[in-house]
């Protein structure tokens, strides 16, 4: 096992995806801890945050020349890599070319570039879906590769698994410590609510809000309600990350979650209430319900010592809020 890293609060810290939900949820999480040293990027608009610990430069992390300039002149200590194309089912099976695509070219480029810079040490986050798609629950790290993935995520599935192989290899080539998570389904500040790219929970916020404004008698749910997911708020996924940075360093990945699940119909109801929707759930049984089951196995992230605090509830009551300040 490779020594413990310490962050030192002026590290200079690279934080990949900075203008995404996971990338913002980070930044914050290092500034809680007094890290003054953060850099991020952006490749169209530059980030509203104003913060004396944070730098953003116009980078495409598409654009591997880019990618190269930028480690060559900020020389980052340590790398967060939560920079991704991400969207819901629905993205997800229209743009398999692009998941596929536009996420190995900035992993790649992230990565490598990590690697030439020599920074101390990376992380790279992935998702749940890179697991087989009826893989037993709770759902080991050692499931991975061992049977068909979800045909609908399956792209970003892939490029998500060779990230993670990337890193391992990395380690076990030229020495480096890349380390990888992998997250349950995640919601917070900076979701995506549009109803056609978005994940399940801030679909639903959005759905109840509008249905609430317009005095609709019901909302619509795909499927039975019946299947179970796990659900995170971002902010302890960050509090995670930047606890694994310090704290762990195997070739082995580490599943990041609650380790407890809840129906769609239950989740649906919790959200209904937070957000004051007064009138029914219709589900529509027309349309699939995917996966009976997908809850992580998190015994190896308990064993390192971390555990999420922020509850559904109110995590969900944190997420509605942010979705009036800036949606609504």
């Amino acid at each position: 096992m490779k020594s413990r890293i310490t962050m030192n609060k002026n590290d200079k810290i690279f934080v990949a995806g900075s203008t995404g939900m996971v990338g913002s949820a980070i930044i914050r999480s290092l500034i809680n801890q007094g890290f003054t040293n953060i850099i991020g990027t952006y490749r169209n608009r530059k980030p509203s945050l104003n913060r004396p610990e944070v730098q953003f430069f116009p980078v495409d992390l598409m654009d591997s020349k880019q990618v190269a300039a930028f480690f060559e002149e900020q020389k980052p200590d340590y790398v967060f890599d939560a920079a991704a194309k991400v969207g819901g089912i629905v993205a997800n099976n229209l743009y398999r070319a692009q998941f596929l695509y536009e996420n190995l070219v900035i992993q790649n480029n992230i990565i490598h570039q990590a690697y030439v810079a020599g920074v101390k040490k990376l992380l790279f986050l992935g998702s749940s879906c890179i697991y087989p798609k009826m893989a037993p629950q709770p759902i080991k790290e050692s499931y991975l590769l061992t049977d068909t993935l979800e045909y609908t995520n399956e792209p970003y599935a892939i490029a998500k698994i060779a990230g993670l192989k990337m890193c391992e290899n990395y380690n076990l080539q030229y020495g480096t410590n890349f380390i990888a998570a992998m997250p349950t389904n995640l919601y917070g500040p900076e979701d995506n609510y549009d109803l056609q790219n978005s994940h399940v929970l801030p679909a639903l916020i959005r759905k109840f809000h509008e249905a609430k404004i317009s005095n609709d008698p019901n909302v619509t749910i795909w499927g039975t309600g019946s299947p179970l997911r796990e659900f995170m708020h971002v902010d302890d996924l960050a509090a995670a990350c930047v606890f694994l940075m310090e704290n762990y360093n195997e070739n082995q990945f580490v599943n990041i979650g609650w380790g407890k699940d809840i129906s769609i119909k239950d989740l649906a109801t919790i959200v209904k209430e937070i957000v004051g929707f007064e009138g029914e759930l219709v589900f529509d049984t027309s349309k699939p319900d995917g996966t009976p089951r997908k809850l992580l196995d998190v015994s190896l992230l308990l064993s390192i010592g971390f555990e999420p605090t922020i509850s559904l509830r109110d995590g969900i009551l944190n997420a509605y809020e942010d979705f009036l300040q800036k949606y609504a």
